[in-house]
């Protein structure tokens, strides 16, 4: 076939001849060049950096230091047995937060909040929506709201063992009721906006059930709160949120009573007369960073300590 024929099929196809001396990668960078799609493709040296969220203080030098504080626009979790000091740091963030004048959200998934405690820390109430779950009437439920109902109960339990401190699952056909309240209950706070803080408390819900909470719910609540001034807050027996969090905290607690040397403290000193009896200060916090999405990984976990002491002895 010669050259005027194969010009003039190219023609025929809607092609310029000025494109078969061209071979190999100069004919494929000229065509890409002239699609219009690529207009609008950055190059990598040139994309923004998403900016750091704003960081809110804890409430708790210690951990302020460690983290930064609690980032807005992010899910936060805190996890730990019992008395791990889960509940403290959570009463000091709500303190820090109502301090700042910003209204918070308190969805108690166990009804575990204890009004004399809340006060003592400082947490003004008046700035505070208390929601207790495991009522009877919880209303309409959303019809975008993850999980339903029937995603708890035909789910199997999965296998392994709970953490250590973890409480018991409870056997009753009920049990995983309170947080379906508790998940229906953060999407519509968190899609209403307005609150500086949401926090969710888990702490006491046994962690069988609550490993089974989807990741699309966790994911949905990340997306949610994305891009706004809403410091989402989580509070778990063990790591339940995976990578939707932000910022992942494990606690950890010792009781004191004695000093690092094994002598008792001032106040123990006062009842060394009874030997066999042991007076408990206050407990010895350890907090560790899981997961931070908020700058590059460290080479090893962080970790930092706190004391807190008793608000009676005798």
């Amino acid at each position: 076939m010669s050259s005027s024929s194969l010009c003039c099929a190219e023609m025929a196809l809607g092609r310029l001849p000025g494109f078969l001396p061209k071979s190999g990668p100069a004919l494929v960078l000229e065509r890409l060049s002239q699609m219009p799609r690529l207009v609008a493709v950055t190059p990598a040296s040139r994309l923004e950096v998403r900016p750091a969220p704003e960081m809110v203080s804890i409430g708790i030098r210690e951990l302020d230091s460690l983290t930064g504080g609690l980032p807005r626009g992010c899910l936060t979790e805190i996890c730990g047995p019992a008395s791990s000091g889960r509940t403290s740091v959570l009463l000091a963030a709500l303190a820090a937060a109502t301090r700042r004048e910003e209204s918070c959200a308190l969805v108690d998934a166990s009804d575990a909040l204890d009004p004399a405690s809340a006060a003592a820390s400082g947490i003004e109430f008046g700035r505070l929506l208390w929601v207790r779950c495991g009522g009877a009437d919880v209303g309409p439920q959303p019809s975008a709201v993850s999980p339903r109902p029937s995603a708890f109960r035909h789910q199997n339990s999965p296998s392994g063992f709970d953490p250590p401190g973890a409480r018991p699952e409870r056997r009753s056909p009920g049990s995983a009721f309170p947080v379906e309240q508790a998940l229906r209950v953060t999407d519509l706070l968190l899609q209403s906006g307005g609150f500086g803080m949401v926090a969710v408390d888990l702490g006491d819900v046994p962690f069988r059930i609550a490993r089974r909470i989807p990741l699309t719910s966790w994911f949905r609540f990340q997306r949610a709160v994305e891009r706004t001034p809403t410091v989402l807050l989580a509070i778990t027996q063990a790591p339940c949120t995976q990578s939707c969090a932000a910022l992942s905290l494990k606690l950890r607690s010792s009781a004191i009573g004695r000093n690092s040397s094994g002598k008792l403290s001032a106040i123990g000193s006062q009842l060394s007369a009874c030997s066999h009896t042991h007076l408990f200060e206050g407990l010895k916090i350890e907090g560790e960073i899981l997961r931070s999405r908020l700058e590059r990984k460290p080479p090893q976990s962080v970790r930092t300590g706190f004391m807190t002491k008793a608000m009676s002895a005798g």
